[in-house]
Order: structure tokens, then sequence, then C-alpha cells
């Protein structure tokens, strides 16, 4: 069990860093070749974080492992609303002005509840992730439209200034980029080997191991996307990339999980971690969008909720865990 441990931990330790670097090059050289800020800010950061998600539930579901593919991006999703965003709002409220993010609110809750139809068949087949996949490139062409159009967002302009604080060239962007994603992939695999390990030692369910250790180390991205974030005060960069990757993980990474194989999904993951998804989605949602004549923010009562909520989940997870080890 040794050994395991050490390719999650070194995996995942080498996946952050991988993925800190791919996110960096490909927002440079997408910047070098002349795309706005407002789409490096949507689609690239927002989307390049989730690329540890992407290539751990890829590997999963090609080497038969798809439960641990639909934990991954599930439980990121609740790391992303509770563990991200409660920590940031607990720190520093969150002030939201962008208009881009509370549009893009109302459509993250959409796909959460298309999600919950999908997996009421009791399995996520290629069908519905190509369906999934299909939905991501609509989306991402209207991004990319909407930006075309768009005026000045707050968005827009706290994504320059996150550039300017880590200027590269078009050469520098392209070998960062090319690194970091080889280095995902070599790091991916890693860490899927000794998962699946560690749930086969501990006689659990690779599904979750996926909602835990896995969804929980490749937030680590984010986590240091919105911290880094917060320090400069760019408010609607952190909810842009917690919206952005969330998006992401319910398009982009269960669709191609399932186009890959399809994935059997359980009653629990329904009644259990869709559900609290669901919950702190909608919450995450009414939070930044305000409500009764409120402007949208995240106070420090709010995120002291998420985060709780997240914590009580991994607590009762744990439990899980424990209590299939000693059986």
């Amino acid at each position: 069990m040794l050994l395991p441990a050490l390719a999650v931990i070194g995996g995942l330790v080498l996946l952050v860093w991988s993925a800190e670097r791919f996110v960096e090059g490909a927002a440079a050289t997408s910047r070098r070749l002349g795309v706005s800020p407002l789409l490096i800010g949507m689609l690239v950061l927002g989307f390049g974080t989730s690329a540890p998600e992407l290539m751990v539930s890829a590997l999963a579901a090609g080497q038969g492992n798809p439960g641990l593919a639909l934990g991954n991006a599930y439980g990121s999703n609740i790391a992303n609303i509770g563990l991200i965003l409660g920590l940031v709002a607990l720190a520093s409220p969150l002030s939201v002005h962008s208009g881009v993010i509370r549009r893009e609110l109302p459509l993250l809750g959409g796909v959460t509840l298309l999600s919950a139809l999908l997996m009421w068949g009791g399995v996520i087949g290629r069908m519905e992730g190509s369906l999934l996949l299909a939905l991501l490139a609509a989306f991402i062409l209207f991004s990319i439209l909407q930006a075309r159009r768009a005026g000045p967002d707050a968005l827009a302009a706290e994504t320059e200034e996150s550039l300017a604080v880590k200027p590269m060239s078009l050469k520098a962007g392209l070998v960062w980029t090319l690194v970091g994603l080889l280095l995902l992939i070599v790091s991916s695999r890693i860490l899927v080997w000794g998962a699946v390990a560690i749930a086969q030692g501990f006689g659990v369910s690779d599904l979750i191991i996926g909602l835990t250790v896995v969804a929980v180390g490749t937030s680590l991205p984010e986590l240091a996307a919105s911290v880094s974030a917060l320090r400069r005060g760019e408010h609607d960069l952190v909810l842009g990339n917690v919206v952005g990757s969330n998006l992401f993980n319910t398009l982009g990474v269960v669709g191609l999980a399932a186009v890959i194989r399809p994935i059997e999904v359980g009653s629990e993951v329904l009644l259990r971690d869709w559900s609290l998804m669901a919950v702190m989605t909608a919450l995450m949602v009414v939070f930044a969008m305000g409500w009764r004549g409120r402007p949208g923010r995240i106070n420090r009562l709010e995120g002291a909720v998420l985060l709780t909520l997240f914590l009580g989940y991994m607590l009762f997870m744990v439990r899980l865990v424990v209590l299939s080890g000693s059986a």
C-alpha cells in the first residue's frame, strides 16, 4: 500500500505543477495570438484548470475504471464550490461584477439538472456522452461569439491584469503549454494507478476514491489560481474559474469519459453525490446572482455554509471508507 500512496502523492504534486504551467502557457500563447482577454478568462483559464480532471478521467475510463472518472468530475465540482469558494469567501467576501459570469451561472444550474436526467436510467452511455460534448462545443461557440460582441466587462479587465503579472513570449508560451500537457499525461497515469490500487486495497469502489482523494487533488490548480487572483483583488476571476471549471467537468470530462466507456451509475450517486452538488450549485447561483435587491456577493457567512457542507461530505465519505475497510 506504500507504493500506491506515494504514487498518489507524487502524481498529485506533479499534476498540480504541470497544470499551472499548462494554463499559464496556454493563456500567454492565446494572448500573443490576439485572443481577447474576455475569451481567455471565459475559456482558457476556466477550462484550463480542469485539464487534470480531463486527463485523469479519460485515462481512468480507458483503463476500465469509469467510476473513478465520474467521481473525479462530480467530486471536483463539489470541492470547487465548497472548498475553494468557501475558503476564499471566508478570507475575503467576493463581489460579483461580471455580466458574463451572471449569464453563465444559470447555465451551470441547467447543465447540472440535465446531468441528473442523463443518469436516471442507471448508465451514462456513449450517446449521452456525445450529447454532453456537443453541448460543450455549442457553449464554446457561443462564448466566442459573445466575446466578439461584448463591451467592457470586469472579467476581461481582471484577466488582463492577471496576464500582465507573468508576461511570456509566444515561444515561451508554446513551450510551457507543450511541457505542461506532456507532464499532465504522465502524472495522470501515475495518479490513476495509485488511486485504483488504494481503492482495491481498502475494498472500496473507485467511485469513492474519485469523489474524495482524486477530486480534491485535481481541484488544487483551481485553488491555487483562486488564491492568486484573490491576492490581486480579482474577485470575478475567482468565480469565473470555478464556474468555468464546473461547466467543463460536467460537460467535457463526464462526456469524454462516457464516450470512451459507458459509465454505470448507482442510485447512491444521484441521491448522495449529485444531490449535494446540485444544492451547492444552487446556493452559489443564489449568492452570486444576488437576491431581494442585494447585489451579487458571496460573504463570509455564505462561504462558511459552503465550506461546512463540503467538510461534512468529506467526513461522511471517510466514514464510508473506514467502514468498508473494517468489514
